[in-house]
């Protein structure tokens, strides 16, 4: 879910090297060892990589993938990491196929570091195989010059086929957010199984395709925002926050029907070569000056409590961004859960709405 910067599929970065000799024990613990990450482009922090090799003398090697599904094939292909960092849905899937080591919370002591809003989820109840890295929502960036405040907050999703718009439009190449936009403004629930329902979502898409003629994007809607090449975007929270932060004319709204509040995190396959390390730097990550590298660079909003609390200050990094802290408590927003019907179904109906 969640990029800020388009990449190159399943580029390999190698960032920094050892540190020269170690005066720690616990660095000299780590001397000479790999550890293998696999997380999302552009979603860690500038320093965070290159501070935990000299702090831990050892050396980090950082795979990206652009989807929960492309990550899931390179771990059904026998590919080894020690981290991951997939979506919610996802870790649900890998703990019911028991793909996931339990977490060993006596070497993350800084799991106390957590909002409260990010522990405990539904995918993963006791976090037993889970750490929380960064969670967000999905939203309508919106220029206000073109599209006045009062009318995407009565019409919510149903502005994406507001003809006035014609043209005007961008939706996320996701089926699943493409999906939970339709079922939320029909009133379904985003984790739906009823056929009929996923149906009517489908013919939502399919006119939404045929009258809107809308631009379907990954990672560049977040620099045609910022240049206001069209008028409104699904845009999840933290490219929004660019957006916002690089246009003072741009707009976001999370729908009055409901939306995505999605959480990523950190958890180690049971192929994983170093665990011991892997739990050193989930560890690491939730330290205040990781926690905040990571949200300063990224623009995520971060599951460290102190950060969280700081960045969304009056005097905070964040204070004046509403794409920066995703709704809490709100009866219609979900969480995405696996869900073999909707997997089974949305990919072909997706390359059939596009087809249209």
């Amino acid at each position: 879910m969640k990029k800020l910067l388009a990449i190159v599929l399943m580029t390999t970065l190698v960032m920094g090297g050892c540190s020269s000799a170690p005066t720690a024990s616990q660095e000299r613990k780590y001397e000479g060892q790999t550890l293998k990450i696999f997380n999302w482009g552009e979603y860690i922090g500038e320093n965070v990589i290159s501070n935990f090799e000299k702090e831990f003398g050892c050396k980090v090697i950082y795979e990206m993938f652009d989807s929960n599904e492309m990550m899931y094939a390179k771990l059904q292909a026998g590919d080894a990491y020690d981290i991951l960092v997939p979506s919610d849905y996802l870790i649900e899937r890998l703990i019911e196929e028991k793909l996931l080591m339990e977490i060993d919370k006596s070497k993350i002591p800084n799991m106390k570091n957590l909002a409260d809003a990010v522990l405990n989820l539904d995918y993963d109840k006791d976090n037993t195989y889970s750490v929380p890295y960064f969670w967000g929502s999905v939203g309508l960036v919106y220029n206000r010059n073109n599209v006045p405040d009062e009318l995407i907050e009565e019409q919510g999703y149903e502005i994406l086929r507001n003809t006035d718009y014609g043209g005007r439009v961008y939706i996320y190449d996701s089926e699943r957010d493409a999906f939970m936009v339709a079922l939320k403004s029909l009133g379904y629930s985003m984790n739906t199984e009823n056929e009929k329902e996923i149906e009517e979502a489908y013919e939502w898409l399919v006119e939404l395709n045929k009258t809107m003629a809308p631009a379907y994007v990954s990672d560049e809607v977040i620099d045609n925002m910022i240049n206001g090449i069209k008028d409104i975007a699904i845009v999840y929270s933290g490219d929004a926050v660019v957006v916002l932060d690089e246009n003072e004319n741009m707009g976001f709204i999370m729908p009055k029907e409901g939306t995505n509040i999605w959480s990523d995190a950190m958890v180690i396959p049971k192929n994983a070569e170093n665990p011991d390390l892997a739990h050193e730097f989930m560890n690491y990550i939730l330290t205040y000056e990781a926690s905040l590298d990571n949200t300063e660079f990224v623009g995520y909003c971060s599951s460290n409590k102190e950060v969280l609390d700081e960045m969304t200050s009056d005097e905070g990094w964040y204070a004046e961004n509403e794409a920066y802290l995703p709704r809490v408590g709100y009866e219609k927003d979900e969480i995405f859960n696996d869900n073999e019907v909707l997997r089974r179904k949305l990919s072909d109906l997706w390359l059939k709405v596009k087809a249209n």
